[in-house]
């Protein structure tokens, strides 16, 4: 076993970490460790990926920040036993689930948004009672050396600690026994992550990806949709894993959707000074090798790992930017004359892990999300619904497995005991042998 775990182990069953106000005092920990390294964390982040400070604190920092905040209100109740309905065939008894801590907790981070994924599941799993291995991404360095020097100075690390490294390191951890394991990033590493863990049988939860759709039907506010599908689609230069990955507008508005999609991204890009770059030079080419020039109604332009958001009309299912998830400022335009269809076609396909339905009509958006299989989504709007609290966040199928932020990260991070407390004053014989005719028809009273 790895020392790291098995030091963790040490501590863990110590049990400290039962105690409550242990926990909530590791919160306010970590609040006062984000809110002194702030500037380090912008900084880092700006030259992983080149975000400005708003979008930093919008999307990583401040929701951080939230989730944190959110906890420290909840964690209380949700680590309360829960007395449920005993049945009467076991009358003088109380019935009760206690949430308990799984124990030593492995979390993997993408780069994608290197602070925040690191630290909402690390929230959440502390939250929950457990002790944290955190293992960031390397290739996003600078947030990935902030986050560990941040740890380090605050929290002991036989509680949390944060291993720095390459793929080779992530592989060696995973061959250690952990009581849990949360991964963020690609399927391919998701599936290796879910059978590394199926050699202790450890539960996971995976939060990956896929082809997000997103819908514009014929009664859409064409404007406001294309303002807010534009935010979201190159947000952090595409690489979001909420992001709109495809639009399938319906035919009689396409032409007045391709033009208003042109005019938001003229006006929110008309500079590109925050609008931040690719992470470097694998994936930048991996996403120029989707863009087919002829089919480039705006954009195109790439430089320096920066490629400007870009909008391609006239694209078929066979097309190569429909073959695999795009993560980048890619927007490829489809056209549907018959919903029914459409949601037959993303049927066919992997689950994404989220959709989004731009109409007016309550009917269309109903039929959409309770007939389409997908992770979350929204309705008039992209991206927002990972942004709260009160909510899980998660994808179904190959976007993913489990969920969390909020109650349901606590829940990921905890193994429900159900349990029956027993009095002694009574004990009903029928259960015992020898069985006899009188206690069946007992049995059969009390269990029907």
């Amino acid at each position: 076993m790895d020392p790291i775990v098995l030091k963790q182990r040490v501590f863990y069953n110590q049990h400290k970490t039962l105690n409550l106000d242990f926990r909530i005092n590791a919160l306010k920990t970590l609040r006062k460790a984000i809110l002194n390294y702030e500037d380090r964390i912008n900084e880092a982040i700006k030259r992983d990926v080149g975000k400005s400070n708003f979008e930093t604190y919008m999307c990583e920092v401040g929701l951080a920040l939230s989730e944190l905040t959110y906890m420290e209100k909840h964690i209380r109740k949700f680590s309360k036993e829960k007395t449920v309905y005993t049945p009467l065939s076991q009358f003088l008894s109380r019935s009760f689930e206690k949430p308990s801590p799984y124990g030593v907790v492995l979390v993997i981070s993408p780069w994608n948004y290197p602070f925040l994924l690191s630290i909402d599941p690390l929230i959440d799993a502390l939250a929950a009672g457990n002790t944290v291995v955190l293992k960031p991404s390397e290739f996003s360095p600078h947030t990935s050396r902030v986050i560990s020097d941040m740890i380090k100075e605050y929290f002991d690390p036989q509680y949390v600690t944060c291993v720095l490294g390459d793929s080779e390191v992530s592989s060696k951890l995973l061959d250690s026994k952990f009581d849990y394991i949360f991964y963020t990033g690609s399927k391919r590493v998701g599936k290796i992550v879910m059978n590394k863990a199926s050699q202790y049988l450890t539960p996971v939860t995976l939060e990956l990806g896929g082809k997000s759709p997103c819908i514009v039907d014929k009664d859409a506010d064409i404007q406001l949709a294309a303002r807010r599908i534009v935010f979201g689609k190159y947000l952090n230069c595409g690489q979001t894993c909420v992001a709109p990955d495809y639009m399938l507008v319906h035919e009689s508005i396409k032409d007045r959707f391709v033009e208003c999609v042109i005019s938001e991204i003229k006006r929110q890009y008309a500079s590109l000074d925050d609008y931040g770059y690719i992470i470097n030079e694998k994936h930048y080419k991996r996403i120029l090798g989707l863009i087919d020039s002829e089919k480039v109604v705006y954009g195109g332009k790439h430089r320096d790992l920066q490629i400007e958001p870009t909008v391609m009309d006239y694209v078929s299912w066979s097309d190569s930017v429909m073959q695999e998830e795009i993560f980048g400022p890619i927007m490829p335009i489809l056209t549907y004359s018959n919903l029914d269809s459409i949601i037959d076609k993303i049927n066919s396909m992997p689950s994404p892990l989220a959709l989004y339905i731009f109409t007016k009509n309550k009917q269309v958006s109903k039929k959409v999300i309770s007939e389409v299989s997908f992770g979350g989504g929204c309705i008039n709007d992209v991206a927002i619904h990972l942004a709260t609290s009160n909510m899980g966040f998660g994808g179904v199928g190959e976007s993913g497995m489990g969920s969390y932020h909020g109650k349901r990260g606590f829940e990921t991070f905890s193994h429900t005991k159900s349990i029956v407390d027993k009095k002694r004053i009574i004990d009903l014989p029928m259960r015992y042998q020898p069985y006899t005719k009188i206690n069946e028809k007992l049995i059969r009273f009390f269990l029907r």
